[in-house]
């Protein structure tokens, strides 16, 4: 089983879109390479995002209701009774197969078709990117297609997290058993501009991009660095990233939208800016411990870390340590104020439950659970030009 995890995952009740809403819809911000600015809405192609409401970064997975008792038809059976009499909206349960998806997932896979989506204001969903070599790049949908219905069920006006659970299997009857898997099919109804049609994909498997590096500015300017989740192997990519930056253009360290994920590859990643010390405290089950970055790392490279609201859990976790050792400027809105971690406990009938052991602290002992991060320099819209502006200060690039 997984470590200690930081995703803000609310309690949940029935799965239906769970591991969908833990993992997919960075809806505040959207990852799109080569820009410093943040356009789409990744759906069903990015294991990011949790929790995501149309456009807030603050929305919650479902609660149960409507289900008596030691009724248990997705198979979670002892873990829901558990997370049920726990009262705490962070713990979560899973089934055997839930869980084995879950941790797929922290894997850095999920099954889908490559599409990511947003809502327009109007309340339809349409296509904000494609993922090159997917099902949906061979079928030919481009950005700006207006998705219509998946497998008959209309999408305008529902949330983006709800259009996303169908494309993925994760909603709907089939969601009552075993989730469709790789090369099981999904009908789409699109449209685009005029003409209006049908296509039906077959899911695949495939693997998240959580860690995208530009230089927009050339090769002195600074490296931007956008983590979308921190799931296994994150934390290298970034050091890899850091290592290859200008150290006359800096760091821009793009966390904003940033679901939290796996505890040691944010300490990884805090790592690729540290030569060693403290990370964080946290307290399991009343015990306290500490984790360390490793030595190595680059502890003079200009940083400015972009949060906002969307920056949650192991988000904040690395965004707070930068800041409170000095090694970054943190530019953005106030972040979401998750600081809990949980372990997984499995039970006797194979379900598991993750469940809140303890919340950490920063290395100077402030608390992040309903704190968050509050950053350095607020900016809202502007938030990237002004970290630019702090990375020149900083003996960054221009």
């Amino acid at each position: 089983m997984t470590g200690p995890s930081l995703f803000a995952r609310p309690r949940r009740s029935r799965r239906g879109a769970a591991l969908t809403l833990v993992f997919v819809s960075v809806l505040a911000t959207g990852a799109a390479a080569g820009t410093w600015k943040e356009t789409g809405h990744p759906a069903d192609g990015q294991q990011v995002s949790g929790r995501a409401a149309d456009g807030a970064g603050h929305g919650h997975r479902p609660t149960r209701s409507g289900r008596p008792a030691g009724a248990h038809p997705d198979g979670s059976g002892a873990a829901d009774d558990v997370v049920s009499r726990s009262g705490d909206r962070w713990s979560t349960a899973f089934s055997a197969r839930e869980y084995e998806d879950f941790q797929r997932e922290l894997g850095g896979e999920y099954v889908g078709v490559g599409l990511w989506l947003r809502q327009a204001p109007d309340g339809r969903a349409l296509v904000s990117r494609v993922r090159p070599g997917s099902p949906a790049a061979a079928a030919g949908l481009r950005p700006g297609d207006e998705l219509r219905a998946v497998d008959g069920v209309a999408s305008r006006g529902s949330p983006v997290t709800e259009v996303v659970a169908r494309l993925r299997g994760d909603a709907g009857p089939a969601a009552e058993g075993a989730a469709p898997g790789a090369g099981s099919g999904v009908t789409l109804e699109l449209g685009r501009g005029t003409r209006q049609w049908t296509e039906t994909l077959r899911r695949a498997r495939m693997r998240d991009q959580n860690v995208i590096t530009d230089r927009p500015d050339g090769p002195d300017g600074p490296t931007r660095i956008k983590v979308g989740a921190f799931t296994s192997g994150t934390g290298e990519e970034i050091r890899r990233a850091v290592r290859t930056a200008s150290p006359r253009g800096g760091v821009l360290l793009d966390l904003r939208g940033n679901t939290g994920g796996l505890v040691d590859e944010a300490v990884t990643a805090a790592s690729a800016f540290l030569d060693g010390g403290l990370v964080a405290t946290y307290d399991v089950r009343g015990s306290q411990r500490a984790l360390y970055a490793k030595g190595g790392g680059n502890p003079d490279i200009p940083v400015a870390v972009l949060v906002d609201g969307g920056t949650m859990s192991a988000g904040e976790l690395l965004a707070g340590a930068l800041q409170d050792r000095g090694r970054a400027v943190v530019v953005g809105t106030p972040t979401f104020g998750k600081g809990s971690v949980q372990l997984p406990s499995a039970q006797p009938d194979g379900s598991v439950a993750e469940l809140t052991v303890g919340r950490y602290r920063m290395p100077s002992g402030r608390e992040v659970d309903e704190h968050g991060i509050t950053p350095d320099l607020i900016a809202e819209d502007d938030a990237p030009a002004r970290a630019r502006t702090v990375l020149s200060g900083l003996g960054g690039g221009a």
